[in-house]
């Protein structure tokens, strides 16, 4: 009796294949309201990306570049003096 109740179920199973030929698909529960929403009054357009509202001032990149520089000059420096006070 068992066997026959899985066969019944996996009758009943859904079939992808059938359901993805479908010629008619209803669209999903969002995009319906979204279309019923801008039938009245369609969003305005926007640009792919769109510029921030505030663009935060840019330091210059010298700046950035001369802190980097210094800090490998004093790391060098600072191994340079290690290495010759463990000679002594």
């Amino acid at each position: 009796m068992t066997g026959m109740s899985e066969q019944d179920d996996w009758e009943r199973d859904f079939d992808h294949r059938w359901a993805n030929a479908a010629e008619h698909k209803e669209p999903s529960a969002r995009a319906r309201m979204l279309a019923a929403r801008w039938k009245d009054n369609p969003p305005d357009p926007v640009p792919f990306r769109a510029a921030p509202d505030r663009v935060a001032p840019r330091r210059s990149s010298w700046i950035s570049t001369v802190v980097v520089l210094g800090c490998v000059a004093v790391v060098i420096v600072l191994l340079g003096y290690a290495q010759t006070r463990a000679y002594r």
